[in-house]
């Protein structure tokens, strides 16, 4: 079975970079707290490297 992404936004979005903000809705989040479920690709995770800083990742299956 694939593993699964579960990322969450901890931190606004206000006062960041155009790149950044579209990378977060990219990934499907758009409030504080909200939390969405993705396929473990590299693709994915190069997304969340580049807001590492705005949100928390766990592994989940």
């Amino acid at each position: 079975m694939a593993k699964n992404l579960k990322i969450t936004l901890h931190h606004g979005i206000v006062n960041r970079t155009p790149a950044q903000r579209a990378t977060v809705k990219t990934l499907g989040l758009n409030k504080i707290g909200k939390t969405v479920v993705r396929e473990d690709t590299p693709a994915n995770r190069g997304l969340v490297n580049a807001v590492r800083h705005l949100v928390t990742v766990e592994e989940v299956d």
